[in-house]
Protein backbone atom coordinates (compact mmCIF):
# COMPACT_ATOMS: atom_id res chain seq x y z
CA UNK A 1 0.00 0.00 0.00
CA UNK A 2 1.49 3.38 -0.45
CA UNK A 3 2.17 6.19 1.58
CA UNK A 4 -0.63 8.56 0.38
CA UNK A 5 -3.02 5.69 0.32
CA UNK A 6 -2.34 4.74 4.44
CA UNK A 7 -2.12 8.33 5.34
CA UNK A 8 -5.83 9.11 2.96
CA UNK A 9 -7.08 5.54 5.23
CA UNK A 10 -5.76 7.12 8.88
CA UNK A 11 -7.55 10.33 7.85
CA UNK A 12 -10.71 8.81 7.21
CA UNK A 13 -10.23 6.60 10.40
CA UNK A 14 -9.55 10.07 12.30
CA UNK A 15 -12.58 11.84 10.98
CA UNK A 16 -14.57 8.80 11.80
CA UNK A 17 -13.27 9.05 15.63
CA UNK A 18 -14.40 12.50 15.50
CA UNK A 19 -18.08 11.54 14.46
CA UNK A 20 -18.01 8.92 16.60
CA UNK A 21 -16.98 11.39 20.00
CA UNK A 22 -19.36 13.84 18.71
CA UNK A 23 -22.71 11.61 18.25
CA UNK A 24 -21.02 10.58 21.89
CA UNK A 25 -20.77 13.76 23.16
CA UNK A 26 -24.78 14.83 22.43
CA UNK A 27 -25.96 11.53 23.66
CA UNK A 28 -24.47 12.38 27.10
CA UNK A 29 -25.08 16.11 27.26
CA UNK A 30 -28.98 15.00 26.11
CA UNK A 31 -28.53 12.87 28.87
CA UNK A 32 -27.07 15.24 31.64
CA UNK A 33 -29.85 18.06 30.39
CA UNK A 34 -32.87 15.20 31.25
CA UNK A 35 -31.75 14.60 34.31
CA UNK A 36 -31.45 18.54 35.20
CA UNK A 37 -35.31 18.77 34.11
CA UNK A 38 -35.76 15.95 36.45
CA UNK A 39 -34.01 17.75 39.30
CA UNK A 40 -35.56 20.64 38.77
CA UNK A 41 -39.58 19.55 39.42
CA UNK A 42 -41.46 19.06 42.46
CA UNK A 43 -42.00 15.56 43.36
CA UNK A 44 -44.87 14.24 44.42
CA UNK A 45 -43.99 12.90 48.10
CA UNK A 46 -46.47 10.11 49.96
CA UNK A 47 -46.80 7.97 53.36
CA UNK A 48 -45.16 4.97 51.03
CA UNK A 49 -42.20 7.19 49.75
CA UNK A 50 -41.21 9.34 52.07
CA UNK A 51 -38.50 8.01 54.18
CA UNK A 52 -37.11 6.59 51.13
CA UNK A 53 -36.60 10.15 49.33
CA UNK A 54 -35.39 11.27 52.94
CA UNK A 55 -32.90 8.78 53.38
CA UNK A 56 -31.21 8.74 49.98
CA UNK A 57 -31.38 13.06 49.55
CA UNK A 58 -28.88 14.33 52.08
CA UNK A 59 -31.19 17.59 51.79
CA UNK A 60 -35.16 17.45 51.29
CA UNK A 61 -37.83 20.34 51.55
CA UNK A 62 -40.79 19.31 51.77
CA UNK A 63 -44.35 21.03 51.62
CA UNK A 64 -46.64 19.88 53.41
CA UNK A 65 -49.59 20.98 51.74
CA UNK A 66 -53.53 20.87 50.59
CA UNK A 67 -55.43 21.58 48.19
CA UNK A 68 -58.32 23.95 49.81
CA UNK A 69 -55.63 25.39 51.34
CA UNK A 70 -55.15 29.21 49.77
CA UNK A 71 -51.97 29.85 51.44
CA UNK A 72 -50.53 26.62 50.05
CA UNK A 73 -51.82 27.48 46.53
CA UNK A 74 -50.18 31.25 47.35
CA UNK A 75 -46.59 29.55 48.18
CA UNK A 76 -46.71 26.91 45.57
CA UNK A 77 -44.79 29.40 42.55
CA UNK A 78 -42.23 29.70 45.01
CA UNK A 79 -41.80 26.06 45.93
CA UNK A 80 -41.40 25.57 42.33
CA UNK A 81 -38.83 28.33 41.85
CA UNK A 82 -36.50 26.90 45.00
CA UNK A 83 -36.84 23.68 42.93
CA UNK A 84 -35.47 25.15 39.52
CA UNK A 85 -33.02 27.29 41.73
CA UNK A 86 -31.71 24.65 43.67
CA UNK A 87 -31.66 21.92 41.54
CA UNK A 88 -29.19 19.43 42.38
CA UNK A 89 -28.42 20.48 45.80
CA UNK A 90 -31.98 19.96 47.46
CA UNK A 91 -34.66 17.55 46.43
CA UNK A 92 -38.03 18.88 46.84
CA UNK A 93 -40.99 17.79 47.53
CA UNK A 94 -44.85 18.41 48.20
CA UNK A 95 -47.17 16.09 50.58
CA UNK A 96 -50.59 16.64 50.61
CA UNK A 97 -51.48 16.18 54.36
CA UNK A 98 -55.49 14.60 53.09
CA UNK A 99 -54.32 11.88 51.11
CA UNK A 100 -50.79 11.43 53.13
CA UNK A 101 -51.83 11.81 56.90
CA UNK A 102 -50.04 9.22 58.67
CA UNK A 103 -46.52 11.85 57.87
CA UNK A 104 -48.63 14.91 58.61
CA UNK A 105 -49.48 13.15 62.22
CA UNK A 106 -45.99 12.10 62.51
CA UNK A 107 -44.32 15.32 61.81
CA UNK A 108 -47.14 17.21 63.69
CA UNK A 109 -48.17 19.30 61.22
CA UNK A 110 -51.56 21.28 62.73
CA UNK A 111 -50.95 24.34 60.05
CA UNK A 112 -50.16 24.32 56.53
CA UNK A 113 -48.11 25.01 54.52
CA UNK A 114 -45.72 23.91 56.57
CA UNK A 115 -42.39 23.59 55.13
CA UNK A 116 -39.95 21.37 56.72
CA UNK A 117 -36.12 20.47 55.99
CA UNK A 118 -34.84 17.36 56.48
CA UNK A 119 -30.91 16.67 56.37
CA UNK A 120 -29.66 13.01 56.31
CA UNK A 121 -33.41 12.18 57.29
CA UNK A 122 -33.76 14.61 60.19
CA UNK A 123 -35.47 17.84 61.04
CA UNK A 124 -33.22 20.61 61.13
CA UNK A 125 -35.73 23.63 60.05
CA UNK A 126 -39.38 24.40 59.74
CA UNK A 127 -41.43 27.11 58.45
CA UNK A 128 -45.00 27.43 59.05
CA UNK A 129 -47.04 30.01 56.92
CA UNK A 130 -47.00 31.17 53.71
CA UNK A 131 -43.79 33.24 53.98
CA UNK A 132 -41.58 35.64 51.37
CA UNK A 133 -39.37 33.16 49.63
CA UNK A 134 -36.26 35.10 51.15
CA UNK A 135 -36.98 34.01 54.39
CA UNK A 136 -37.34 30.48 52.87
CA UNK A 137 -34.06 30.79 51.05
CA UNK A 138 -32.52 31.59 54.47
CA UNK A 139 -33.11 28.96 55.74
CA UNK A 140 -31.66 26.93 52.66
CA UNK A 141 -28.51 28.74 52.18
CA UNK A 142 -27.72 27.85 56.24
CA UNK A 143 -27.23 23.75 54.77
CA UNK A 144 -26.59 24.30 51.16
CA UNK A 145 -22.55 24.49 50.70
Amino acid sequence: MSETKRRGLLVEKDKELERIKEKKMKEVLKVLEEKRKMDSKVFHVTDSNFDEIVSKNPLALVDFWAEWCMPCRMIAPVIEELAKEYAGKIFVGKLNVDENPATAERFQVFSIPTLILMKEGREVERIVGCVPKSQIEACLKKYVK
